[in-house]
């Protein structure tokens, strides 16, 4: 797949989940459990113990069931063992030039961290597939709305602190997706499926007449 397929199939539901555990057992356990529910994008962060073989194996396992990415990914040594281990895109907390050069050099795309406009300009001149604006809970949705009517080309992903109530806030204001960590994953089986449901209910709900964003759009040939 190309970079764009993979992009637009990592955001498709307008959300992905984070995972990061103590344990990698943990971490099996919560993607399982995410999955189940019916999420189709996983970030493993590579905080988590043994994160690179939980993307392998999930991986493998999953196939084109899901979209299985790599996060907390600060250097390019780190995107290149990512990308080693199958992950499908990669996500940091900061932008860093050699982390979207190395991921692009293989055709994975790379959501970098953000937090000001100016920022949001650097990272698309380096080519960034999607903007990670963290953490989110330093700003409110209506932020997002007034960086966007200076800077409409921007694909935002608004993470850290994102919650299931104001998940929808932040698409209604114009971001391409959210990523979401304990909030969504939280509680056992039967109640993440649930809330799951609901936020993916909701989230297509939040921004029914906004046409697709152009990173979702099919590129035109040259």
């Amino acid at each position: 797949m190309y970079r764009w397929e993979i992009t637009r199939a990592a955001l498709a539901q307008r959300v992905f989940a984070i995972v990061r555990s103590k344990t990698y057992d943990e971490a099996s356990a919560t993607a399982d459990t995410l999955l189940s529910a019916g999420i189709t994008s996983l970030e493993i962060s590579l905080t988590t113990p043994f994160a690179l073989e939980a993307v392998t194996t999930l991986t493998r396992e999953l196939g084109e069931d899901a979209v299985i990415g790599a996060g907390t990914v600060l250097d390019a040594v780190s995107a290149r063992m990512a990308v080693d281990a199958g992950a499908r895109f990669l996500v940091s907390p900061s932008l860093d030039a050699e982390v979207i050069r190395t991921a692009h050099r293989y055709g994975v795309p790379v959501f970098p961290g953000v937090s000001t406009p100016t920022e949001m300009v650097r990272a698309l001149e380096l080519g960034a597939d999607a903007l990670k604006l963290f953490p989110a809970a330093a700003h409110h949705p209506s932020w997002i709305r007034e960086v966007r009517a200076a800077l409409p080309q921007a694909p935002l992903l608004p993470t850290g602190g994102v919650t299931v109530e104001d998940a929808p806030e932040w698409i209604a204001a114009g971001a391409v997706a959210v990523g979401m960590g304990s909030a969504l994953s939280e509680g056992d089986r039967d109640t993440v499926t649930k809330r799951a449901a609901d936020l993916l209910a909701r989230l297509a709900d939040a921004a029914p007449d906004h046409p697709s964003p152009d990173i979702m759009a099919e590129p035109f040939e040259d």
